[in-house]
């Protein structure tokens, strides 16, 4: 199953967390690493599609335990290096025991104590999972909140994700994933077919500040992708063939990276030959023109007409060159 990788800002990650602090529910998480004698293991919390290290325990003869207070039921990781993806980890109240596999990214680990994360090592062994099956089946476990924003949102009609929700027991309705579908319902809404799309500005690798609003009078494709993303470099040959082929004939695309360096967003587009402006505010996945667009999984992107309404979403490879084959081949 595809994952992608709403948006939230620093400040409102912390003032979320410290609201959340009066909930906390004492945990008891111990664990063993084998073939590890000692060092450190880092315990850490999901957030905006990134994890950050809330705790740290040292290994004693490859064993280590965390007694906190934590947000439960809830996803966190625990990982042996910081920068690195960690071991994805459904926690609940009482005691939980986690062997950690760090060979094959964690795949051999085993958990015992947390019926949440049986269901999602389930879940991800499933194939052409349905969504709203799922939820009825479990609708009041954390991991089809879950996997309702995380895997699926990004996917789903704004009524299709109400629908979902809708499914869903009343007690997670106040989780941080539905609060974020909530909201991606209104933004969803405003950036449809047939809208005239949000303006935004943003800055090219040369300091430049350009607005959406520049590009009016011509066709444009409002591309989000990033060097760190796989499927966008693959999709990015289609966007040269295009660019060649029409813009002579009034087609312009304004690239809007979700990197979180210069060096990297800067040799990519050397790399993929991309002609066109680029523009990023190098803030990852709380990039604002991605927010203000409801952009949940990269790449994405929204066909403006010459008078800046959306006339196509989310267009890639052979369907975006039959939409401007059918705009400039009259």
């Amino acid at each position: 199953m595809k994952r992608t990788l709403q948006i939230l800002t620093a400040g409102l990650l912390l003032s979320t967390l410290s609201l959340q602090a009066a909930d906390k529910k004492p945990l008891t998480l111990t664990g063993t690493v084998p073939g590890l004698k000692s060092g450190k293991i880092y315990l850490q919390k999901f957030y905006n599609k990134s994890f950050i290290t809330i705790d740290s325990a040292s290994l004693n003869e490859g064993k280590f335990q965390f007694k906190t207070q934590l947000e439960l039921p809830e996803l966190y990781g625990v990982t042996l290096y910081k920068d690195q993806s960690p071991f994805y980890l459904f926690l609940e109240s009482g005691a939980v025991n986690v062997e950690l596999d760090t060979a094959a990214y964690y795949r051999g680990s085993k958990v015992t104590g947390s019926p949440a994360q049986d269901l999602f090592a389930a879940y991800k062994k499933e194939r052409n999972v349905d969504v709203s099956a799922f939820i009825k089946a479990n609708p009041a476990s954390i991991v089809s909140a879950y996997i309702l924003y995380r895997d699926f949102s990004y996917r789903l009609s704004p009524e299709e994700i109400k629908t979902n929700i809708a499914l869903l027991d009343p007690s997670l309705k106040n989780t941080p994933y539905v609060n974020v579908l909530n909201e991606l319902v209104t933004v969803l809404g405003n950036v449809s077919v047939g809208k005239k799309a949000p303006d935004f500005h943003s800055v090219t690798p040369e300091g430049k500040t350009v607005n959406l609003r520049d590009f009016q009078g011509k066709y444009v494709l409002v591309d989000f992708w990033a060097a760190w993303c796989p499927p966008c470099r693959k999709e990015n040959p289609n966007l040269v063939a295009a660019y060649k082929q029409y813009n002579d004939k009034g087609f312009e695309i304004l690239g809007v990276s979700l990197d979180k360096t210069k060096e990297a967003w800067e040799k990519a587009i050397k790399d993929d030959h991309l002609a066109w402006t680029q523009v990023s505010d190098l803030a990852f996945w709380d990039s604002a023109p991605a927010k203000l667009y409801g952009v949940r999984a990269i790449p994405s992107n929204v066909l403006l007409d010459p008078q800046g309404v959306i006339v196509g979403r989310n267009l890639r490879g052979e369907e975006l060159q039959q939409k401007l084959k059918e705009l400039f081949d009259k």
